[in-house]
């Protein structure tokens, strides 16, 4: 440390002296350590910053996403609430009141006397079809089942073919109208392709002889997406193209809907109403009949179809659409 020389003032009989202090530079590794702490202070001082942000987006966030779901709960439960009032009210009987009948149809069906149903494996005429069938019953159509392989898949045939018969005669169907094909070219089976030509001769014949006022089969998404049932609808279509439909016979196509739709069970309610033009609605004693119908296909009673018979809508709605030349082509050229 360099010290100053002292300066002498005269102050009476007194000297005062007095040290001035020079400025001295820090030396080069004091002055390293402050450039490091400022550093430090700097990046500590950027990384709260970058923490605030996130904490305050991820803050925002999480408000928005407990509105959200707090709106998004109360929507569901406004439309469950809708759900079962437009469900009780559809079979709701007033003594001397018709009002349960006006406000909203039950069906929405053509008027026929004899009606056919295709179908391509047995257990497809109740787990898909077993609201018309009901209905059709209720309204005493003659129903004639004819399923076009006897579902074989898993060498079951001769225990299914039981099963159809049981499973149709519960709903109403009488066991001579029930027709069971077993030819080599209709096998059970995903992989197999069933021939449009065959299958449209089958038709073509049962139509003929049974003279029936109403064809009812799968759409061309088959419901489940399973290529028999889609084959059905093309031999379908290709007996609509080419005129050979009796004039005074409709075809119904019962309508695919998406994965969430199809589990909804009664749930679907409105949106069935808003978008088809046909439709059948069960009351919950006959949605019964048609899951005890599902039942006597025992050898079908995987878990995953015990829950089907739980959640499925086709166990109490179907919404069918009536098809006709002009609607074919659009959709085979759409295809």
């Amino acid at each position: 440390m360099i010290h100053a020389s002292p300066n002498v003032y005269p102050h009476g009989s007194e000297t005062t002296t007095r040290s001035v202090p020079l400025l001295v530079p820090p030396s080069p590794v004091t002055w390293w350590f402050q450039r490091e702490n400022t550093d430090q202070y700097r990046e500590q001082q950027e990384q709260l910053g970058h923490t605030g942000c996130l904490e305050a987006i991820y803050s925002t966030a999480l408000l928005y996403l407990h509105e959200t779901l707090d709106h998004l709960a109360l929507v569901l439960l406004a439309y469950s609430i809708l759900c079962v009032v437009l469900y009780r009210v559809l079979f709701h009987r007033a003594t001397g009141s018709a009002y349960g009948r006006w406000f909203v149809r039950r069906s929405h069906l053509p008027p026929c006397s004899r009606a056919l149903l295709v179908t391509a494996h047995p257990d497809d005429e109740v787990m898909f079809f077993g609201p018309t069938i009901l209905e059709l019953r209720r309204r005493q159509c003659r129903v004639f089942v004819l399923c076009l392989s006897e579902g074989n898949h898993d060498r079951k045939g001769a225990v299914r073919r039981q099963e159809l018969w049981d499973a149709c005669e519960s709903l109403g169907v009488r066991p001579e109208d029930i027709t069971l094909v077993n030819a080599t070219h209709l096998q059970d089976d995903p992989t197999a392709e069933w021939k449009t030509v065959t299958i449209a001769n089958q038709l073509l014949r049962q139509l003929e002889s049974l003279d029936a006022e109403l064809l009812i089969t799968f759409d061309k998404d088959g419901v489940s997406g399973h290529p028999n049932h889609s084959a059905i609808y093309y031999a379908t279509a290709s007996l609509c193209l080419s005129g050979m439909i009796p004039s005074n016979c409709k075809v119904l196509t019962l309508e695919t809907v998406n994965l969430c739709r199809k589990y909804l069970s009664i749930f679907d309610l409105p949106v069935t109403l808003l978008l088809s033009t046909n439709w059948v609605i069960l009351s919950w004693r006959a949605r019964r009949a048609v899951q005890n119908a599902m039942r006597l296909h025992s050898s079908q009673m995987v878990w995953f179809r015990k829950l089907y018979i739980v959640f499925s809508r086709y166990m109490v709605i179907n919404s069918l659409r009536e098809i006709n030349k002009s609607d074919v082509e659009f959709e085979i050229l759409d295809t």
